[in-house]
């Protein structure tokens, strides 16, 4: 399980390729391409244009939401949020190959996707964040700890990522609650040199 997935995020600075070209380029190894006010044709563009970069770093390529463009473009697979497909209708369309993961928010939210074949589940939102709209309920450290715990009571054996809101200083505590890895855009596109910081950050999660 890969510790640090980076979502794009369009900037004044940066463009959507951009963004991910710094995180490949910084070491990471799992891009979600998340353009959610773009069109499709405006995502398989850019998918087009990030996959073989992802090929040449070793990383794994998923796209937010899209799941017929994944298909069609046969990336490594989709995360998708609590208003997209269900996991169980992109595993019938897509089959076991890709790697599909769902955003949780809640216990109910976990249960869900796992009985419905996802393969890891993206938990959040950890604080605040400008990112994203229409922001579930935060769950803080201690959101995450009580999550983790019922999951562990009933046997629910998932990979979790934490998402929203995060930035570098809370990663130990985060990793602290027993998630397996941590989502990021913000934190290192609004670093000074978002290369450097997403070496940082790795630093920080092999630790």
């Amino acid at each position: 399980m890969l510790s640090l997935q980076f979502i794009t995020h369009q900037t004044g600075k940066y463009s959507y390729l951009e963004s991910a070209c710094m995180a490949l380029e910084g070491g990471c190894k799992w891009i979600q391409l998340r353009m959610k006010e773009a069109s499709p044709e405006e995502v398989e563009t850019v998918a087009r244009q990030l996959k073989p970069l992802c090929k040449t770093h070793g990383a794994i390529l998923i796209l937010d939401d899209h799941v017929e463009l994944a298909q069609k473009l046969e990336v490594d697979g989709v995360h998708l949020g609590k208003k997209d497909m269900p996991v169980s209708e992109a595993r019938k369309i897509l089959g076991e190959a890709f790697i599909i993961g769902g955003t949780a928010n809640t216990f109910e939210d976990v249960k869900m996707h796992f009985s419905a074949g996802a393969d890891y589940l993206g938990i959040g939102p950890f604080r605040f964040t400008t990112t994203k709209k229409n922001l579930s309920p935060v769950l803080g450290l201690e959101g995450y700890t009580s999550i983790l715990s019922q999951m562990d009571e009933c046997g629910i054996r998932i990979p979790v990522v934490a998402i929203g809101g995060i930035v570098t200083e809370d990663i130990p505590a985060i990793m602290k609650t027993g998630v397996n890895g941590i989502a990021l855009s913000g934190a290192i596109l609004q670093a000074p040199d978002p290369v450097e910081e997403t070496r940082r950050i790795l630093n920080i999660l092999r630790k």
